[in-house]
């Protein structure tokens, strides 16, 4: 039996061939099926985004508002879902609440119909609508309210920024996250897609493949990163504490959050974007001091670890972003996790076109041919 050389976290070796997203770590470059995503963020919106990414192309003017139109009937759920979502702990994570809504979804439409068309469609359609409400309804019952039904004259970003608050959104802060989504809509082979993806080789329905993949994301090294961003900002508290606290954490051999990336070895080009989008919300909305300590310690990070390729990821600046539309930290990753789940969708039907249940295999090193005792010898 031929022995491989055990790669940790599978590192540098390719899971799955896709045509869906593609980095140059090296250039910073984030192109989903070949555009770059500076040309997204600027012209599309997050729904046009999310057809690309699902079927290849960007659609013509009247399949984009067809799909636009399903996405709106589909917002509501279910009362019997809505119910078991009040039954939550209040003390409940969200992304912890969503993962538990987004597989109940199963129960309702879970047919696995895997090789109908109309039924990728509408799991589609269902599951981009609802996870927005969801998210936002979890976050209203927690707090003892009734969820806030959607808006069907509002687009996809104003609509669940309306959910969260019951406020028609300024149209500067809908935009802010409309680009927000788009910029966390796909990332190649990250954690929660592989996790998308070796659920969905074993052919269950994509209830089941968004759901794992939501667990996976809800980890601090993965989507749940952004949140402990915001809490290292506030923990090191003004400008002159910043150096102190990177020569600590490099005496300390301690991560900084926010900086460094498996894949890119240059500035992250979302995180480029994301500043840009909290420089428009701070010019309108008024000025945050933690964004000069995020900028001081991005120099003094570039200055101690510029060299080793450290620079900030897409997590560095999107909690400031989300923080300064009024989102609560602890719904920063359930945000990421609503536009990832159009990158997820894709990853599942591209699976599903040439599909092979992923078996890796283990490089073992327990012991072997070891004797029983018996239990009156132990």
């Amino acid at each position: 039996m031929m022995v491989c050389e055990f790669k940790p976290g599978l590192e540098g070796i390719p899971a799955a061939e896709s045509s869906i997203s593609n980095v140059d770590g090296q250039n910073g470059i984030l192109e989903y099926r070949g555009i770059r995503i500076e040309d997204l963020a600027s012209k599309s919106t997050f729904l046009e985004t999310a057809y690309l990414l699902i079927w290849g192309e960007l659609p013509k003017k009247e399949e984009l508002a067809e799909f636009e139109h399903e996405i709106l009937y589909h917002r509501r759920i279910k009362y019997r879902i809505r119910d078991m979502m009040k039954c939550f702990p209040e003390s409940g994570h969200p992304m912890d609440a969503l993962q538990a809504s987004a597989a109940a979804l199963g129960l309702f439409y879970s047919r696995r119909d895997l090789h109908n068309p109309i039924y990728i469609r509408d799991a589609v359609v269902r599951l981009l609508a609802t996870i927005p409400t969801m998210v936002a309804a979890f976050q209203l019952m927690r707090k003892g309210n009734d969820p806030v039904r959607p808006r069907d004259d509002l687009d996809y970003a104003a609509n669940f920024l309306y959910m969260l608050s019951e406020h028609e959104p300024d149209p500067l802060a809908a935009r802010i996250i409309d680009v927000c989504l788009i910029l966390h809509a796909e990332h190649t082979m990250n954690a929660s897609t592989f996790s998308a993806r070796v659920t969905a080789s074993t052919l269950t329905d994509p209830y089941a493949v968004v759901a794992s993949a939501v667990g996976t994301l809800g980890g601090t090294l993965h989507g749940g990163a952004n949140e402990e961003v915001i809490q290292m900002l506030e923990d090191i508290g003004s400008m002159e504490k910043v150096r102190p606290y990177v020569e600590n954490c490099l005496a300390t051999k301690a991560k900084i959050m926010g900086f460094g990336h498996r894949v890119y070895k240059v500035k992250d080009p979302r995180a480029t974007i994301l500043q840009n989008l909290a420089e428009q919300l701070f010019a309108k909305f008024g000025h945050d001091k933690y964004y000069d300590i995020a900028q001081e310690l991005e120099r003094i990070v570039e200055e101690k670890l510029g060299h080793k390729g450290i620079y900030p990821n897409v997590d560095f600046y999107s909690g400031l972003v989300y923080k300064k539309l009024g989102i609560p930290t602890d719904l920063f990753t359930p945000v990421f996790a609503i536009a990832r789940v159009a990158g997820w969708l894709a990853h599942w039907k591209e699976q599903l076109a040439e599909n092979r249940i992923f078996r890796p295999t283990q490089v073992y090193n327990g012991r072997q041919h070891f004797p029983y005792t018996p239990i009156d010898q132990r």
